[in-house]
């Protein structure tokens, strides 16, 4: 089962990075900077050499390695990945390098803040590739620890506030998630992912529950849906899902460039893989159970985050909402496929179309997010830190190359046939419309209002009588194009052929159809 430890290594690479950036001290601040850009384009080159190696027929787990690591208690470490902690690996490693680019100025505490994002982007790293419970919640609570302190240190007149909403909510979901699986381990002796759904499947987990943890006589589903809210609840203010979401709109609003892109880009997407990971394979029993009301929490999640946007009159706060939004169609496909179980090949075709959404929308997400908080930032240091809808217009007279690329960010969220939102949101619907019809009807009202906040910018920015005042804003420089050209020329890739991608996770989803059954 060991292979050889590119998985480790990889994790490993931006810890090494970081602790040799700290370690320049104050006053190397261009070195610092050059050293976590190089660290993180390593991460990269080795993240696409597991791409180049990886076996895209195979829907199991690849590169695994387990080592005994606490017998005592059951502790293995146990890494491995298949085509879901793949694409989520390649994320990982391009929205932290985007992060570095659009924090280039950072002038205070320089080597502090790019060794935070470094240590932050080892934790993603560990968390998309752990199978142990022990082992993955040390990495899912390493990221949290070096995001609030990017909050807290570097953000905005409101950090403080922002930091503490972000790290006490964070908190709660993962002290809810940890007591939810030190219960499974008293009732199973194990953290090992792949054996608690092996359990589940089996139909061995619940009663292993009910008959240790025997709470005032209830039946033990009723025990087994008590656990499985204590989970439930540490990935959805992860996600997040309404009505877990209040802590986001500020912590976004309030973080540095680089640090709401890391959130939303790469760590909004860890909520999203544990329900794929672990609640979907080990509570899927219980999630068929209450399926209408997380139904309900998805719509809801779609349509009130959507209306939420259309009523900011910031950016930043609009742009917050909206992944929100685009978050809650991957919670609308993972909700609809617990609904049916057997063998009828129609709904099995409907279930991997929508896991393969979920799974394509976010990276697409990620990428497209933590561009649109890039372009954000860059209007925000053109205009002395304005950012409000009603603070420009007819920005394209003078800036047309920083309003056409910000333009195509902005269809790219909308979901414009061509660029890379489209398909994943197409393939979330395809699937979930035959699973969950009401709720994929009602999920349309979430498009229509996304469609005009998008339009609104493009109108209130763009368009327009040009406003005097920003008559000689500057264009993007030629760096600055350079720095924004990948992630626009993949947006633009992935819209065209998205076979790159779904190929890739073709496997994995249908892997994770069969294991519904």
């Amino acid at each position: 089962m060991n292979a050889p430890p590119l998985i480790t290594t990889l994790t490993a690479v931006p810890v090494i990075g970081a602790l040799g950036v700290l370690s320049l001290g104050a006053q190397n601040r261009t070195l610092a900077r050059g050293m976590a850009l190089t660290f993180s384009f390593i991460a990269l080159a080795m993240t696409l050499i597991l791409w180049h190696q990886f076996n895209p027929a195979s829907g199991e787990l690849q590169f695994e390695e387990l080592h005994t690591w606490i017998p005592a208690i059951g502790v293995q470490y146990h890494v491995g990945i298949d085509g879901l902690g793949l694409l989520m690996l390649l994320l990982s490693a391009i929205v932290p390098l985007m992060s570095i680019a659009a924090s280039w100025q950072v002038q205070e505490r320089t080597s502090l803040y790019f060794s935070l994002i470094l240590f932050l982007q080892s934790g993603l790293f560990g968390t998309f590739t752990a199978l142990n419970f022990f082992h993955w919640f040390i990495f899912w609570e390493l990221s949290l620890i070096p995001a609030f302190f990017l909050i807290r240190l570097w953000g905005g007149p409101q950090r403080d506030a922002a930091a503490t909403q972000f790290f006490v909510y964070t908190m709660v979901g993962s002290v809810a998630l940890l007591l939810a699986f030190l219960a499974i381990f008293q009732c199973t002796g194990k953290f090992d992912f792949i054996a608690l759904s092996e359990l589940a499947r089996n139909g061995q987990l619940i009663p292993a529950l009910a008959g240790n943890l025997g709470w005032h006589k209830l039946a033990p589903q009723q025990i087994a849906l008590i656990i499985f809210c204590g989970a439930f609840l540490g990935f959805a203010v992860k996600v997040p899902l309404i009505p877990f979401h209040t802590w986001l709109p500020e912590a976004y609003a309030e973080a540095p460039t680089g640090s709401t892109m890391l959130l939303t880009g790469a760590m909004s997407k860890m909520g999203v893989y544990g329900f794929l990971r672990i609640l979907l394979p080990i509570f899927y029993v219980e999630m068929r159970s209450v399926r209408t009301p997380l139904l309900w929490l998805a719509v809801a999640t779609i349509v009130l985050s959507a209306y939420a946007a259309l009523a900011q009159t910031d950016l930043k706060r609009i742009f917050a909402y909206s992944s929100i939004n685009h978050l809650g169609y991957c919670m609308l496909g993972i909700f609809s496929v617990v609904g049916f179980a057997g063998d009828d090949a129609a709904l099995a075709t409907a279930k991997a179309a929508a896991l393969n959404g979920v799974i394509l929308q976010m990276f697409n997400h990620g990428l497209t997010a933590a561009t649109l908080f890039w372009f954000a930032a860059l209007l925000e240091k053109r205009s002395g830190g304005l950012g409000g809808l009603n603070d420009f217009g007819g920005l394209r007279k003078v800036a047309p190359v920083f309003c056409g690329l910000m333009g195509i960010v902005l269809f790219s969220s909308l979901g414009l046939p061509g660029l890379n939102g489209f398909i994943g949101e197409f393939l979330i619907f395809r699937g979930a419309f035959p699973l969950a019809t009401w709720a994929t009807a009602l999920s349309v009202i979430g498009l229509l209002a996304t469609a005009i906040f998008i339009l609104t910018i493009l109108q209130h920015v763009f368009s327009g009588p040009l406003n005097e005042r920003w008559s000689r804003l500057q264009d993007l420089t030629i760096g600055e194009r350079l720095a924004l050209l990948p992630a626009i020329a993949i947006m633009f890739i992935l819209g065209i052929y998205p076979q790159l991608v779904l190929g890739v996770i073709n496997s994995t989803a249908i892997n994770m159809t069969q294991q519904l059954r």
